[in-house]
């Protein structure tokens, strides 16, 4: 299935890793879904506070 999303690799202390995937199988989703729910909420917040980030869409997805 094609997706226009960016494979990205994200480091976790294994504690932190263990809690935050037990949240996502109490939200039912998957550790991914969680995480991206999860980054979607702090920049939610931080435009709230700080005003709307600016895209410029052509750097967005030059490779």
């Amino acid at each position: 299935m094609a997706t226009n999303k960016i494979q990205t690799g994200i480091c976790f202390e294994p504690k932190l890793l263990y809690k935050i995937t037990h949240v996502a199988k109490q939200n039912k989703r998957s550790l991914n879904a969680q995480l991206e729910f999860l980054a979607q909420n702090c920049v939610n917040e931080f435009e709230k506070e700080n005003g709307k980030i600016a895209i410029d869409e052509n750097t967005l997805y030059s490779k």
